[in-house]
């Protein structure tokens, strides 16, 4: 008996990783990477459900699955931390270094 591996479970592990990755990047490269992962892990799971001994590279599937949920997290978790900046000191302030030191001390009351 041969067993196969699954189409996508490589490209759910690197975009996995990449979800991590890309969370530093405002992150929505983060959040993009990691919902594409869930959508092949989906379609490959449906796979290996349907025939188990038939495939052999589960266990790469699976952690590019938590990769992907770990990327999505932390991804949207920095979009609401960049939205609450920009929010609190302003667009300008995020282009200017000074003008952001000098909203973060009015508002610390300095």
């Amino acid at each position: 008996m041969n067993q196969q591996k699954l189409p996508n479970a490589t490209a759910v592990l690197v975009l996995g990783i990449v979800s991590i990755v890309g969370c530093c990047c405002y992150g929505l490269p983060g959040l993009i990477a990691g919902i594409i992962a869930l959508v092949l892990y989906s379609k490959d799971a449906k796979l290996y459900m349907a025939n188990p001994t038939e495939y052999s590279n589960y266990s790469n599937l699976n952690t590019g699955r938590i990769l992907a949920i770990i990327g999505i997290i932390l991804s949207v978790l920095y979009v609401i931390y960049v939205i609450v900046l920009i929010s609190t000191v302003g667009w300008e302030a995020m282009k200017d270094p000074q003008l952001m030191q000098e909203r973060i001390k009015d508002m610390m009351g300095q």
